[in-house]
């Protein structure tokens, strides 16, 4: 296996204790878009893990730790950019899973998203992006319950989003991420009314699902073209799941 290089400076500096880094990944602003306040569910549980892995991917692919490669076959595969390696834990493995051998989105999605969910959930509920609450079921049966952490940091995302699908506001990058994979994992519709499920707002997210950025976004084209990789990836992945 390749040994993975040294970590170089990372905006997220923990090596993985929840709560710990700076900022958040990717995956942990994905994963509070998809929390649902009113219910206190997440969207798409079922797929979830191809959503957060992808997200990952993303994130890797917005701060230049992976790269893709065409093979003589035509596929795509990922690799891990040497001297990239991300100190944050979350992002630290799966560059690891490619450092070892370039690989194809659809490989990596599955072997890397199984594990995120709880690591992520464990993260906003440590920063208090989302709460939690016990309850009592018929008044008998103790439940503990997940409930909006109540500091706007969902309404903030939600709003930059909003801007981006209702608005037509030019993204950043990373909004345009966040955007792009929502619409992957098939959640849109659950953000309505906050986001209207319109046909405009649909034709918005299928051009941030290619790639269609804006004109500030020029100088990221290689990303543009890698982010648009993996949510199509996604995508495929999803429809491919099996129905419950």
């Amino acid at each position: 296996m390749t040994q993975p290089d040294e970590p170089v400076d990372d905006a997220t500096t923990a090596a993985g204790g929840a709560g710990s880094q700076l900022d958040p990944t990717l995956a942990e602003d994905l994963l509070l878009l998809l929390f649902q306040p009113g219910t206190g569910t997440i969207a798409g549980e079922n797929t979830l893990y191809y959503v957060l892995a992808a997200a990952v991917l993303a994130d890797l692919a917005l701060g230049e730790r992976v790269a893709t490669t065409t093979t003589r076959t035509g596929s795509v595969n990922v690799h891990a950019v040497a001297g990239r390696a991300p100190t944050d834990e979350l992002l630290r493995r799966a560059w690891e899973y490619v450092a070892d051998k370039p690989r194809g989105v659809q490989t990596v999605l599955p072997a890397v998203g199984p594990a995120l969910r709880e690591p992520v959930l464990e993260r906003l509920l440590a920063r208090g992006d989302i709460g939690q609450e016990r309850r009592r079921v018929m008044g008998l049966f103790g439940t503990t319950a997940l409930i909006d952490g109540g500091n706007g940091r969902r309404a903030d995302l939600l709003g930059a989003v909003r801007e981006v699908l209702v608005d037509g506001a030019e993204p950043t990058p990373r909004v345009a991420t966040l955007a792009a994979l929502i619409w992957a994992s098939g959640a849109l519709p659950q953000l309505d009314p906050e986001i209207p499920w319109t046909s405009a707002v649909i034709a918005r997210a299928q051009e941030l699902e290619r790639g269609s950025w804006g004109a500030a976004a020029g100088a990221e084209a290689v990303t543009r073209t890698m982010n648009a990789i993996i949510t199509s990836s996604v995508i495929v992945a999803i429809a491919a799941h099996p129905r419950t």
